[in-house]
């Protein structure tokens, strides 16, 4: 296995940024594979979910937003506690925002690990954190907890806020549109981009998948990746990211078993998924993370231990030096 550029260090392009209308009141903003942000405009306000990782970043959210509607953007959604999702909310409070939102087992991560994964994840993602400089001291906090389950209502339009089970973080909350079908996954579901599992539950992800599929989305805004504007095609990213977690957790699961250490399970396990799913983007990045955090709940650790920007650098080490 060749050696590789730590993290994302060696992803330099910039992506081509898509703004694009799935619903009467939903939308889109996606960059070939970059952390997405959706967006939902009410009847008398709008809101965000996943702010990206800046406040210089967001305002082009911001920008695109204002091509649309002058409604006021109220709320903020934190799909989950991931630094490079919710950096940038500080610009949509100035652009009249009332509450940021979250489920309260994603405020009980930040208070947990918050500073360790900004300073972990600023180190990983050089370019997707631009103009760093912008972000607010501190951490972003929600102003507004709930847990399972939350509606908000902008105008006469329904805004479901879900917890339904735990998968690439134990907070993580989608938002649905039960008028429109459409469904705002976060993290949850990616398409044809490698799902971070760093802080996953491998062995509830899957039902969570299915927990989404039940409700019968039509459209989905995944974390990464294209917006999924057919039940098809949503049908196609809720079982690519199943097939994707259920795999690399069963390859690393058998060799713990076996009594292998960590970088034999990890040669073995890059090995196996590499012909799959090697051009799905930060592939290389990903993999180490999640075979690191799948050994660990396959063997001592049922919950993620916390990433430090020191322990970054030596998992990379260990698995890649």
């Amino acid at each position: 296995m060749s050696t590789k550029t730590f993290a994302s260090h060696a992803d330099l392009e910039e992506k081509q940024v898509s703004f694009v209308q799935l619903s009467e009141h939903a939308w889109a903003y996606t960059a070939e594979g970059d952390p997405n942000t959706g967006i939902i405009i009410g009847d008398d306000a709008v809101m965000v979910i996943d702010t990206q990782a800046t406040p210089v970043m967001a305002q082009d959210v911001i920008r695109r937003i204002r091509t649309v509607t002058d409604k006021p953007i109220k709320y903020v959604l934190m799909s989950h506690y991931h630094a490079v999702r919710v950096l940038g909310a500080s610009a949509y409070m100035a652009e009249g925002g009332e509450q940021i939102i979250a489920s309260q087992d994603t405020y009980d991560l930040i208070v947990q690990r918050g500073e360790q994964d900004k300073a972990s994840e600023i180190g990983r993602f050089p370019r997707l954190f631009q103009n760093v400089e912008s972000v607010p001291p501190g951490l972003t906090w929600p102003t507004m907890t709930f847990t399972g389950k939350m509606t908000v209502w902008l105008g006469k339009l329904e805004v479901q806020l879900l917890q339904l089970g735990r998968g690439h973080t134990k907070g993580d909350t989608v938002a649905w549109l039960p008028q429109e079908k459409v469904l705002f996954s976060g993290d949850l579901v990616e398409f044809d981009a490698t799902p971070y599992a760093g802080d996953a539950y491998f062995q509830d992800w899957p039902q969570t998948l299915r927990n989404i599929a039940a409700l019968k989305p039509e459209k989905l805004v995944p974390g990464r990746g294209a917006a999924l504007a057919t039940p098809e095609q949503v049908q196609a990213g809720l079982q690519g990211t199943e097939a994707f977690v259920t795999g690399l957790f069963a390859s690393v699961k058998a060799g713990a078993a076996a009594g292998k250490p960590l970088r034999a399970v990890y040669e073995e396990t890059f090995k196996a998924l590499q012909p799959k799913y090697g051009h799905w983007v930060i592939f290389n990045h990903c993999m180490p993370f999640d075979v690191t955090r799948a050994y660990d709940e396959a063997t001592q650790y049922p919950d993620p231990r916390i990433w430090t920007a020191e322990r970054d650098i030596e998992m990379w080490k260990a698995l890649e030096g």
